[in-house]
C-alpha cells in the first residue's frame, strides 16, 4: 500500500522560507520522477515542481523558477519543497505525488499516488 504523508506547511509572511517534506511509504522513489503541486482555493491544480533522480534533473514552473528546490533523500524515501521568497499567491495546499505513468511532468494526473496535502499560507 503506497502511502505519501507531507508535512512542513504553515503560516508565514511574503519573503520568508519554508521547507516541505513528503514520507513515502510502500513505494521506492528513488531513480523515479516525483512531483509537488498545489491547489490555491478557487483555481486548478498546479505542477510547481519535479524531480528524476535517475538524472537529476528537476523542472519548475514559471512562478516559482528560482524560488523553490526540489530534493529528496533516498534513503529517507523523502521528497522535500524548499520555497523561499514566498508571496502571497504562493498561498495553497501542497502535495506530493508519485509513480509517473508518462506524459507531462506537471500534470498531477499522470501520477498514480498522492497524499493529503499540507497547507501554506503566505500572508503580504
Amino acid at each position: 500500500q503506497v502511502q505519501l504523508v507531507e508535512s512542513g506547511g504553515g503560516s508565514v509572511q511574503a519573503g520568508g522560507s519554508l521547507t516541505l517534506s513528503c514520507v513515502v511509504s510502500g513505494y521506492t522513489i528513488s531513480s523515479k520522477r516525483t512531483l509537488w503541486f498545489r491547489q490555491a482555493p478557487g483555481k486548478e491544480r498546479e505542477g510547481v515542481a519535479s524531480l528524476y533522480t535517475g538524472n537529476g534533473i528537476s523542472y519548475y514552473a514559471d512562478s516559482v523558477k528560482g524560488r523553490f528546490t526540489i530534493s529528496q533523500d533516498n534513503a529517507k524515501n523523502t521528497v522535500y519543497l524548499q520555497m523561499n521568497s514566498l508571496k502571497s499567491e504562493d498561498t495553497a495546499m501542497y502535495y506530493c505525488a508519485v509513480d509517473f505513468r508518462g506524459g507531462l511532468w506537471f500534470r498531477w494526473q499522470d501520477y498514480n499516488y498522492w497524499g493529503q496535502g499540507t497547507q501554506v499560507t503566505v500572508s503580504s
